[in-house]
Parts: C-alpha cells; structure tokens; sequence
C-alpha cells in the first residue's frame, strides 16, 4: 500500500537548513522517537538497531531522536527496551551514534522514566519498587497487575525524587561524554513519570513536590537545572504533550487545564533561555495525537500560544503526514524559521523517507502489527529504499534477514 505525495514539499521550510543549538542540520525533518522493543533482555543497543537508525541517517543530514531509554533500573522496565544507566549500555549506543555521524546526520537520546506506567512484575524481578508520584494507578489493569506481582504501586519519597534526579545525571553523563549524542532529551510526556508529576489527577502530593503547578513542576525544573550545572544549554531539550489523554492523563479536560499548567513550564524554560541557558529545542505533541495512535475526532485546540512563551527551537510533533496534501505540515512549518517536523509512523516504513518526502515520491504504508515484534527483524529492517523491489511490504516472514535475531552491540 502507497500514500499519495506532494511534490510541493521541496519548496517549504522544511528543507531549509537551520541551526539547533550548537548543531546545523540540512532540513527540518526529525524521525521521531520509535519504540521498537530490538533491545536484549539485559537492555543493550544490538546490530539491528545499528541497521535501523544508520539506514534512516543515510541521504538525510537532518536530527533523529532515539526511542525512549531507560536511565536507570527503577525507572521503571520493559523487556527488551533500551538503557543508558552503565558502561556497555553506553559503548553499545556509542557504535550506532558513530554510524549515525558518519552517515551524515545528528542524534539526540529520549530519557524515560516510566513511573506507574511500568511493569510491576519486571521491576519487582529486580529488586525495584513501584513507584509514581502518588500512590494512584493508572488504571485497574495495572491495579491488578501490581497486585498479583506483589508490588504495588507507592509514593515516591524525597529520598527516592534525589535518587531520580541523579539517575537522570548519571544517565546524561552516559549518553553525551561516553556514547557521543549531541543532545538529550527529556521524555516529559505522555503519562510517564515527569508528566505524573505534572498533572493534578496523578498527583495528590501534600508536599513541596503537589499541590500548587509551581510545586508539580517542581520534580522536572529540578532536573534541567541540575543538568544545566553539568552540562551546556544547547545539549539539553525536552519533550512535553500539554493535550495528551493517555495512561490517566486528561489533557484539556483536566480540573486544571494545560494551557495553565503547560504556560507556567514554557515560561521558566523561556525565563532561563534569557539568563542565557536556552535549550537546544523543545518538542511539542499536538493534539492530534495520544499516546501511540491518532485521535479520531476534529480538535479545535489552538496551540499557537506555546510559540507565544517559548521563542526558541520547537519541534512539532503528530500525525503530520495522515492529512491529504499535508496541510497541517507545510502551514506549520512555514509559519516561522524555527519550527521543525517529527515523523514516526512512516518513518518505520520508509527509511528513506527524507529523499521520498523531497522529490515528491510516493510513500510506502507501515504495518502496526510488526511494531512490537521483539525477537527478530520483520518490518524492522525489512522495509526497501524508494524503486527497489518488494518496496510494499514490510517482510517476507519466513526469508532470512526477516527471522534475523538481534545480536548486541557489547
């Protein structure tokens, strides 16, 4: 299956070179973070994620920001997910950060802290608590979950926020000075522990960290400034989703509505971005998008006021190449000089994506049931440049390459 293209593309902002911090990039095209689950049972980068993000460098010259990363055990686990928190972690990624580079593009890691949102059973396996920043579930699933794993969900403690704020440094530390990326970003979205924190139905804390939105930002600008001590500004970004309504998060339907909460943050990044500490970028997910898949309805939230607080680099993220002719992309990205455009979806499909977006060429459809397919290459790297054969499909199950297991990188 093809998508139909808009060979009017070539002539927006999207390609268009632009500066990101301390990085020049060729166009404004970022693949978005893509959990792909490649990984091996003990969390290190393997020979399929090499392929997978060298192929997507290739012809590119653009940012492509890694899947989300686990900085630490108690950040929360899934099998076969990805860590920075030690040293073969970090040489393994170092591998694909250098292919990366060497294939002409930039790199930026997502650090994740899953929260309540994690796996009971697999944190309890190695030793680790359940912890959120309230004792409340996201939902019964989970509740059962925890339950029958024996480790039910707690309040972190201060003891455990310090802990989590070094996890995050160790974590960065790993990332920038062993592995080489050039920026980190900070997965603050979508219902994971940051956001639980920020939000009033996932946070009912009585202390210095709940209550007030200065004292639920309080967990996340704690950590930008103890990173902003160790490392320079333009390294450093995040990634925030004020509309999301995913893992018990309500979005614009929340008791305090985000534009409230959301303004609040964007304006002590801006108010640090004047004392000369402005990060390398701030990545947005609109609200077309939830979580992992697309909203069905028409939304009529208005996002414009975040570029009103925030005058730096901003990423723009969610389902920008579902609508015909992409309309919401080129009036997006063409309405300033600092925007960018993250793609997810068809990026999986397309690893040439940026050569076939330039020259108006079609695109080639992704297949949701290979996302998740832990132990082995289907519609991983299986998926064929623009004009070579089979370039429809995402795999033929039974062929070699397609069956190929995951090798790590150290």
């Amino acid at each position: 299956m093809t998508v139909e293209q808009n060979p009017e593309l070539s002539h927006t902002n999207l390609f268009k070179p632009i500066q990101v911090g301390s990085i020049t990039l060729a166009n404004r095209i970022v693949e978005a973070p893509l959990t792909r689950y490649r990984n091996t049972s003990d969390f290190v980068a393997t020979d399929l994620m090499l392929q997978n993000y060298g192929d997507r460098a290739k012809n590119n010259g653009g940012l492509l920001i890694t899947e989300a990363t686990f900085i630490s055990e108690q950040a929360g686990l899934y099998e076969d997910g990805p860590g920075i928190w030690n040293e073969r972690q970090a040489q393994a990624w170092k591998k694909i950060v250098q292919k990366v580079h060497e294939n002409g593009s930039k790199f930026s890691m997502q650090l994740w802290n899953l929260g309540r949102a994690a796996d009971p059973a697999l944190l309890k396996k190695f030793g680790k608590p359940f912890l959120s920043s309230s004792a409340l579930y996201m939902s019964e699933d989970s509740e059962k979950a925890a339950k029958e794993a024996g480790n039910e969900i707690r309040a972190a403690t201060i003891d455990d926020i310090e802990k989590f704020k070094q996890d995050y440094l160790n974590a960065a530390r790993n990332a920038l000075d062993v592995a080489g990326f050039d920026i980190i970003e900070l997965h603050a979205a979508h219902g994971y522990l940051f956001d639980q924190f920020l939000q009033p139905e996932s946070n009912q804390r009585t202390d210095k960290y709940g209550g007030s939105i200065e004292n639920r930002a309080r967990f996340l600008l704690e950590v930008i400034d103890l990173l902003l001590e160790s490392f320079p500004a333009d390294k450093l970004a995040i990634r925030l989703s004020p509309y999301a309504q995913f893992q018990g998060i309500k979005g614009a339907d929340s008791i305090i509505h985000p534009i409230a909460t959301f303004g609040y943050i964007f304006s002590e990044l801006e108010r640090r971005a004047k004392k000369g500490k402005r990060l390398a970028y701030v990545s947005v997910v609109e609200a077309r998008v939830s979580g992992n898949s697309d909203v069905p309805s028409v939304i009529s939230h208005n996002p414009s006021w975040i570029g009103e607080i925030w005058k730096g680099i901003l990423i723009r993220a969610g389902s920008y190449l579902s609508d015909k002719g992409y309309k919401n992309l080129i009036r997006d990205v063409n309405a300033d000089d600092r925007t960018l455009i993250a793609i997810g979806r068809y990026f999986i499909s397309n690893p040439d994506l940026v050569y076939r977006l330039k020259n108006g060429l079609e695109l080639t459809k992704y297949d949701r049931s290979t996302f998740y397919d832990r132990h082995d290459n289907i519609g991983y790297n299986t998926w064929k440049n623009y004009g070579d054969s089979d370039k429809s499909s995402s795999a033929n199950p039974d062929s070699d390459d397609a069956i190929r297991k995951p090798i790590p990188l150290a």
